[in-house]
């Protein structure tokens, strides 16, 4: 194990096309193989990879750049990849940039060392598309998960908070801006016209608010890693530590 410069983060099969399926890895990287070439895939026919910008490079761009989690959109067009600091979505014809990318933690970023030591840095968040491709989530500290519309040039973010607490608060914000200009070039990414456009709201007096950026007011013991969305409806089930949340459009 200590020999080992990249390890293997996550796979996933083409949802059209069963010889196809790419894997993505500690580097950064997302690799695309076809299994008709031979029985051993260990060469890609396609490599996702965005170049890193040299001036920007620090002890940390390695482990915050790792892929986390790979999903392909329910046609198999486009990809859906997270890394510790953002989301990205990959057309499956463009391999040198992401159509679209969205900031998470970038609030963080100032604060890596402290990551670092308190290991939240190799936390491995999921991300997913919903039934239809026109919105994906992940999830965040503080019981918090975010909606984004996959559409670039679209930067709506709607937080939702996963916690027992959240049902008793009556607090109720509204959808806020991402940073502006984080977004790709590229085309739309989404489902056929009059698909539904919804995203789950929250249901039984779940709390919707605003991502807290203030790093001293983050709990890094409190985080959302793992969800699930309805391939046909709009309903997400969302695992915070040892309670199961399930949300509802109305």
């Amino acid at each position: 194990m200590e020999e080992l410069t990249e390890v293997i983060t996550a796979a996933e099969f083409h949802p059209q096309s069963c010889n196809w399926f790419m894997y993505a890895s500690s580097k950064g990287t997302i690799k695309m193989a076809d299994m008709r070439e031979k029985a051993l895939c260990d060469e890609h026919a396609k490599q996702f990879e965005q170049e890193e910008d040299p001036s920007s490079r620090s002890f940390f761009s390695e482990i915050i750049s790792s892929i986390s989690d790979v999903r392909f959109s329910p046609d198999g067009r486009y990809i859906l990849s997270r890394d510790y600091l953002t989301v990205k979505i990959w057309d499956v014809n463009m391999e040198k940039q992401p159509v679209k990318t969205i900031p998470i933690h970038e609030h963080l970023r100032p604060r890596l060392c402290d990551t670092y030591e308190n290991d939240s840095i190799f936390d491995k968040f999921e991300v997913t598309f919903s039934g239809d491709a026109r919105n994906v989530m992940t999830g965040s500290y503080n019981n918090n998960f975010m909606i984004y519309p996959s559409e670039p040039g679209n930067d709506t973010e709607v937080v939702l908070q996963a916690d027992k607490s959240a049902f008793k608060a009556k607090k109720v914000g509204i959808p806020t801006p991402m940073n502006p200009g984080a977004q790709g070039a590229g085309n739309t990414v989404g489902g056929k016209k009059g698909s539904r456009a919804n995203s789950p709201a929250p249901a039984g007096g779940a709390q919707r608010m605003r991502k807290e950026t203030d790093a001293d007011q983050i709990d890094f013991n409190k985080k959302i890693l793992h969800m699930s969305w309805h391939p046909k409806e709009d309903s997400i089930a969302i695992a915070a530590t040892n309670n199961l949340f399930v949300f509802s459009a109305l």
